[in-house]
């Protein structure tokens, strides 16, 4: 970032983006009451601890990606369970993100147009700029931040500001 405040480039874009967003989803699930983890608002839903742990892995995915793992075809099986601990739980969500940033940091901005293999549908892999799975990664925690936020309002917890004014943190 310049001097001024002004990104200055895509690379910086993107961390500026990431580390905005990666902020607020951690107030979000900072607010959530820690004795309703195992909500689960629908059958087909996940419980709040899994959807939370969700914020981890998915970083574990777009390293994979990120690396080009996908061009093998087969993505990851399974997914590891989520730690017991909430405030664990928590610590590897920003341990994973640490890393994620790091590992964008260290890309040169030449090889963040590089293509890799991505999904593009349902079991479609599809050629995709690096930055472009960074901004489609960081979309996806957008949405599933939106998700959690429904749970912390049905388990009772207060929500904060995400984009603006909330019931429990208004703006006057």
């Amino acid at each position: 970032m310049s001097e001024a405040g002004i990104v200055s480039s895509p690379k910086d874009q993107v961390l500026a983006a990431y580390a905005r967003e990666h902020a607020t989803t951690m107030r979000v699930l900072r607010a959530y009451p820690k004795d309703k983890l195992d909500l689960r608002p629908h059958a087909m839903c996940k419980t709040a601890r899994e959807l939370a742990w969700v914020f981890a892995v998915e970083r574990g995915l777009g390293t994979f990606a990120f690396n080009n793992g996908l061009a093998s075809g087969a993505p990851p099986s399974g997914m590891p369970a989520a730690p017991e601990n909430w405030e664990d739980l928590l610590q590897a969500i920003e341990m994973a993100q640490s890393d994620y940033e790091q590992m964008i940091r260290a890309t040169t901005e030449d090889d963040l147009l590089k293509p890799i293999k991505f999904f593009g549908g349902p079991q479609k892999l599809i050629d995709m700029p690096r930055i472009q799975l960074l901004w489609s990664m960081l979309f996806d925690e957008i949405h599933h931040r939106g998700q959690f936020s429904i749970y912390l309002r049905m388990a009772d917890g207060k929500v904060p500001s995400i984009y603006g004014p909330t019931a429990d943190e208004p703006w006057n």
